[in-house]
């Protein structure tokens, strides 16, 4: 911001000595208009100081993608948009053969296994088994009585979800790649943190007879935001953020007032 293009400085009356027409010596006092000093930026230092900026659902140190900030009134469209309690969409990997202690290949290894005998067929059963007792949950945490109009018209909208605290929440998972002894899985979920995905991984490997670590955790959507409106570190510049919250606001707008309305 400091670095942008400055506005002229405002401009003050002053009269000023003049020499006096004629000659002699003599001075006149003469209207001028000139900048005021105290606009100088030798004089006020930096336009701005200090920025607030907020953070929206954090990310762990282990894990990357999208992070959401808000700049200034944006403060409060995070806290808008916390209460909509909108899904978050993840790629995790996961690697076969071996736990540790934290459920990331990165900690301390505590056993390792074979993993021969999983199949995607056998995992993809899992994956479902895990789906449907998630959806269990969903409907349970969302408070809504499935005969009524009400959840009818909700579930046309896809706004059924828990609107206030619950357990983590997975609304679906997929397995997109499958080469022993490594995956991947595509995870929607709701109020997770990132250590319960890992642990979700750990899990898998324990029901299909072996075990396994989480090897990535990738957020690539965060409710309305998605990857394509992030910005890499190269482009954190004035210009590329004003056009990034230009971009957003439409469908954060529309979101808010669709779920809160």
């Amino acid at each position: 911001l400091n670095a942008a293009p400055e506005r002229a400085p405002r401009q003050q009356v002053r009269f000023l000595p003049s020499p006096a027409p004629g000659g002699g010596g003599a001075v006149e006092l003469v209207a001028a208009s000139v900048p005021v000093l105290a606009d100088h930026p030798l004089v006020r230092g930096p336009r701005f100081r200090k920025l607030k900026i907020g953070a929206g659902h954090r990310l762990d140190v282990k894990a990357s993608g999208v992070f959401v900030l808000g700049i200034g009134h944006g403060n409060k469209l995070l806290t808008d948009l916390y209460n909509c309690h909108l899904t978050k969409v993840y790629t995790v990997g996961g690697l076969f053969g071996k736990a540790t202690d934290d459920f990331s290949d990165t900690g301390n290894l505590i056993e390792k296994t074979t993993f021969d005998h999983i199949t995607r067929e056998k995992l993809e059963r899992i994956l479902a088994v895990i789906q449907g007792t998630n959806q269990k949950a969903l409907l349970m945490y969302s408070n809504i009585d499935m005969k009524t109009q009400e959840a009818y018209e909700l579930a046309v909208k896809g706004l059924i979800r828990p609107m206030g605290k619950s357990p983590p929440i997975i609304t679906a998972i997929r397995c997109l790649q499958f080469a022993l002894p490594e995956f991947q899985l595509e995870i929607h979920c709701l109020h997770e943190t990132q250590q319960y995905l890992r642990k979700v991984v750990h899990e898998i490997g324990l029901e299909l007879k072996s075990s396994a670590v989480c090897t990535q955790v990738r957020r690539t959507r965060d409710g309305v935001f998605t990857v394509d409106d992030a910005l890499p570190r190269t482009q954190w510049n004035l210009q590329s953020i004003q056009e990034a919250i230009r971009n957003c606001q439409l469908k954060v707008e529309t979101e808010l007032e669709k779920t809160l309305a």
